[in-house]
């Protein structure tokens, strides 16, 4: 078959969802059953992939469909056992004291603290947790989900403790062969990783500066009383400081330390200042931001996630502090899980999986109850059922209310994820052809030529939009980046370091992140919404990423430096 031809039946899914979700506005669970069995079909007759394969890799799908929605449930399930404590009243209490303007909220709740979160847990877990606490705070689910997936950029190539760099990018790359270049140059595969990961960080931090102010216009734009962007803009001196504050130390982090730590130290640091600022009213707006009436808002912006007052006053009175405690405890038992080797390994035993699904050697699939974000958070509701002394009826509540929040997700979910997996894992067929994400980049390399260096983090953010992981686009698409920057004489190193920001944008617009974002706040049937708005801040990332790569490669002319390149 012609490989355009193949090329454009690999686009197809992806575009027959976003003319689904986006285009005609059908909600998620109708659209991904019939994305999903047209990925099969593409698969089974285009691709020759075999019955069985296409098989395997819907149930390797359905395990890690029940892995996101153990970080959903237990996400859900914090949220809720801290509204029925009164644990929400008091951390609604504590950010009036830090500023009652939503934007300056936004800036705190989801960049910073999402950011740490990501950089600790990555795999959704921040949009799965700050969105539900923006709503808990007075934000409309629409506008939670919105931003709470803007999170999903800056931090992810460093998120869950570097896992997209240091599991995707070395994985995804032919390190036998790499490390034989380097040696006979003199160098090394450490200082050719070092390289990668410096450059990763330093372009990370160029774009991401500003996207405190873009999520905040965006905010102001699509959820404000005059729907305007100047009501964004007023707050650009405290947002670019915000901004700063993350990405100068999560940069110098990334340089000097390696992959595991930059989001968590520059949110920490980012934390440090900004808070402490905003209560001194340092760089505010004179005037405070807030969204309209809540009777005012449009239903489409309303979730089934009810957190009025009436549910969290009255309770017993909790200090701030200790309204915020379980938050830190997560933050906390998700960093000491995954840098602890000990506890790691322990939590990580009690594993359920299937390896070589239905005799297919390369696809395998398991769950660690503990080790995943969904244990984390399931032990600190449990922590905190005792710290607030909540009665058993108010437990019951939050676990019945938890429960039947999920059941929505669950659905939407069981057709997308094995839908990813039916291409990701399509490499492997009787008409000897490359996968069916390799195939779409292949298709964009060819067609663009030399000025293909600033696509390249498109492609990367077209490998996240399709498997909802920065760590799985470096997997599949590393290697062919590499490649790529060979042939057009370029840095291998910058070519790959911009795939993995790229990728890491794509988080924006996954659509399975987007729905197991939608689930925590009960908003399920408006994904395509969410995607308009998003789609926004992925294109000014990959776009702007993409000059920057332009500048490196053909204005400062960057090279490897160790590969001869």
């Amino acid at each position: 078959m012609d490989q355009t031809l193949l090329a454009l039946l690999a686009f197809l899914p992806l575009v027959l969802a976003g003319v689904l979700l986006i285009g005609f506005r059908i909600a998620a669970r109708t659209a991904m059953p019939i994305v999903f069995i047209a990925t099969a079909l593409i698969g089974l007759l285009a691709w020759d992939m075999t019955f069985t394969r296409v098989l395997a890799s819907t149930f390797q799908g359905l395990i890690l469909t029940v892995a996101i929605l153990w970080i959903i449930f237990g996400a859900i399930l914090l949220l809720n056992t801290l509204k029925h404590s009164g644990g929400i009243a008091a951390i609604r209490n504590g950010f009036s004291g830090i500023s009652p303007d939503r934007r300056i909220q936004a800036i705190i709740v989801a960049w910073l603290f999402g950011c740490f979160i990501e950089g600790a847990s990555g795999f959704g877990t921040p949009a799965a947790v700050a969105a539900p606490l923006m709503v808990a705070l007075g934000f409309p689910a629409l506008a939670a989900v919105v931003v709470g997936m803007m999170i999903q950029s800056t931090p992810v190539s460093f998120g869950a403790v570097g896992t997209p760099i240091v599991v995707g990018v070395s994985g995804g790359l032919d390190q036998v062969t790499i490390s034989e270049t380097l040696a006979a140059g003199g160098s090394s595969w450490e200082a050719y990783f070092q390289l990668i990961t410096s450059e990763v960080a330093i372009t990370h931090a160029i774009v991401g500066v500003f996207m405190p102010l873009i999520m905040v216009s965006v905010m102001a734009r699509f959820f404000g009383a005059r729907r305007s962007w100047r009501d964004g803009l007023e707050v650009a001196p405290f947002a670019l400081f915000a901004g700063i504050s993350f990405v100068v130390p999560y940069a110098l982090a990334g340089v000097l330390l390696g992959p595991e730590f930059p989001s968590m130290i520059g949110a920490m640091v980012g934390l440090a200042i900004v808070v402490p600022a905003a209560r001194r009213g340092f760089l505010l707006p004179k005037k405070t931001w807030d969204f309209p009436e809540s009777s005012s808002w449009p239903s489409e912006w309303i979730g089934s996630l009810k957190i009025d007052l009436e549910d969290v006053v009255g309770r017993t009175k909790i200090s701030v502090f200790m309204g915020w405690l379980p938050y830190v405890l997560l933050a906390a038992l998700l960093v000491i899980s995954r840098v602890i080797e000990p506890l790691k390994e322990a939590l990580l035993s009690i594993s359920f999986g299937w390896s070589s699904i239905l005799g297919e050697s390369d696809i395998s699939g398991s769950l660690e109850p503990l080790y995943l974000p969904g244990g984390i958070l399931v032990l600190v509701v449990l922590i905190t059922i005792g710290l607030h002394r909540m009665r058993g009826q108010d437990v019951k509540a939050a676990f019945s209310e938890s429960t039947r929040t999920l059941l929505g997700a669950g659905f939407v979910l069981l057709f997308t994820i094995p839908m990813v997996r039916i291409l990701i894992n399509s490499g492997v067929n009787q008409a000897d052809l490359v996968s069916m994400p390799v195939a779409m980049a292949q298709f964009v390399a060819d067609s663009v030529g030399g000025v293909y260096p600033f696509f390249a983090p498109a492609v990367g953010a077209l490998g996240a939009f399709i498997a909802g992981s920065n760590t799985v686009s470096n997997l599949m698409l590393a290697d062919f980046q590499f490649s790529v920057a060979e042939a057009l004489g370029l840095s291998t190193a910058m070519m790959v370091a911009v795939q993995a920001v790229g990728a890491a944008a794509g988080n924006m617009i996954a659509i399975h992140n987007v729905v197991a974002a939608s689930a925590t706040v009960g908003l399920l049937g408006r994904e395509g919404t969410t995607l308009r708005k998003t789609i926004l801040p992925t294109l000014y990332y990959v776009i702007f990423t993409g000059i920057i790569a332009l500048i490196a490669f053909y204005g400062i002319g960057v090279s490897d430096n160790l590969m001869g390149g």
